[in-house]
């Protein structure tokens, strides 16, 4: 995995075919090394830097109301004057739910510390089991929904069920081959001590505002807005949580893959070669000069990639249906043509070159399709395996979440569950993505 593309030269990405193998190592390690820490980068995706600092302290603003209005004092800010309450007053506060979101959130990061555990053991057969059981959690959680009149959702997780179960079928060959690479990624990525200090001290500022984020959640839930008013406000909460959870996980992201880029291009992090503060000059890129293109990629990438695997799992098991396998074909190369705009192999782009996001994300794609790595890459299940263990999590922490709600609000169960859930799955994602770094080399 040593020898994928992402580090070669911007201007000739044939070279690596070109060269023998101490010759490319060489003349790749001046080419990075100029590259990562001795040019001078400009500004790139400043628009999108300024939405995402915009919508930071707008809403940041917004969820400190929220929360305050019902802390302690019902309607302290006379809100549901605005809101043309149609619904009885039940004098819920903010601190009722404010701790069932502060137990979320302690278990999604037990769960991700738990789930690293796991992809790092020999354990194959554990971690296949792991696989199957996201599908066996969604059906189950369907039928609850189901007898408790959730009629919606209980729909809504069968056919995710379903739909796990045919891409699961679809790649169960290449799960062996996933879970080498995912052990090896995750034993180089622990032998890097930098690697763990960047993950502590976002995983601190992840934490943070998860906690300024449920204070205001936590308000909405308690509010006396009428149930369709709630659920719109959180949605708009909850889209933010999952772009600011992505821009974080991606400077992460974009972090170590400059660090995991070095260590691969100088042969170990102890070589002689190795730049002065590698470290500090990726993390001072990626939260400058890169941050634009970290906080638009994070908008789109992860849902297009979600969107990619389930069309290509479902494709392959289509058989002679040549009118279905048209419609499919045609969504196929749909979303094939997003991917190269839209893709996580971009975030390596951007740690090594500086570029813009979609430029980033569409040489990396040229790239691997000029260098035949497109097809290992497209064999390679390591990413939607993290998607199942981040979406596992997620559904753990929400029904532990919407458990203990039960015992007290029967009404407010989904409500609270749903976004709890979110809150794991982000937290999960959160511990994990230093893990991929190693995969996208």
């Amino acid at each position: 995995m040593s020898d994928s593309p992402a580090p070669s030269s911007n201007s000739d990405p044939g070279s690596i075919s070109a060269v023998d193998q101490t010759g490319g190592r060489s003349r790749r390690s001046t080419d990075g090394s100029q590259t990562l820490l001795s040019e001078s980068r400009h500004w790139r995706d400043v628009f999108w830097l300024g939405i995402f600092v915009i919508h930071l302290i707008g809403l940041g603003f917004l969820l400190s109301v929220l929360g305050l209005n019902r802390f302690k004092k019902t309607d302290r800010f006379n809100i549901s004057r605005y809101t043309n309450q149609k619904v009885e007053t039940k004098g819920e506060l903010t601190e009722d739910y404010w701790p069932i979101y502060a137990v979320a959130g302690g278990v999604g990061a037990l769960l991700g510390w738990m789930w690293l555990l796991l992809l790092g053991s020999p354990a194959n057969q554990m971690l296949k089991i792991s696989v199957h059981i996201l599908t066996t959690y969604l059906a189950v959680i369907s039928v609850l929904c189901f007898w408790c009149d959730q009629f919606f959702w209980g729909v809504a997780f069968a056919i995710a069920a379903a739909l796990q179960f045919l891409y699961v079928i679809s790649v169960i060959d290449r799960l062996s081959f996933t879970m080498l690479v995912l052990q090896k990624a995750v034993k180089m990525v622990w032998s890097l001590p930098e690697v763990k200090r960047v993950a502590y001290v976002f995983m601190a500022v992840m934490l943070l505002w998860m906690g300024i984020w449920s204070f205001g959640t936590a308000g909405v839930v308690a509010s006396d807005m009428d149930d369709g008013g709630r659920w719109w406000l959180l949605l708009v909460l909850s889209v933010s949580l999952f772009w600011t959870g992505a821009v974080l996980c991606n400077t992460v992201h974009v972090i170590v893959s400059g660090m995991v880029f070095l260590v691969l291009i100088h042969d170990g992090r102890d070589s002689v070669s190795m730049p002065h503060n590698p470290l500090v000059k990726s993390l001072r890129y990626a939260v400058t000069t890169s941050l634009g293109s970290i906080c638009y990629g994070s908008l789109f990438t992860a849902a297009i990639r979600t969107l990619r695997w389930e069309i290509r799992g479902i494709r392959s098991k289509i058989g002679n249906n040549e009118c279905l396998l048209c419609c499919v074909d045609f969504l196929f190369h749909l979303v094939e043509t997003l991917v190269r705009f839209f893709n996580k192999y971009a975030y390596v782009q951007i740690a090594v070159y500086g570029k813009g996001f979609n430029r980033s994300a569409r040489d990396a794609w040229e790239l691997f399709q000029s260098t035949g790595v497109e097809a290992l890459v497209a064999y390679d299940c390591s990413g939607a395996v993290l998607l199942m263990g981040t979406i596992v999590g997620g559904l753990i922490t929400g029904t532990c979440a919407g458990a203990w709600t039960y015992t007290k609000w029967h009404d407010r169960v989904v409500m609270v569950g749903s976004t709890a859930m979110l809150m794991g799955m982000v937290l999960v994602s959160f511990l994990l993505t230093t893990r991929k770094n190693y995969i996208l080399h």
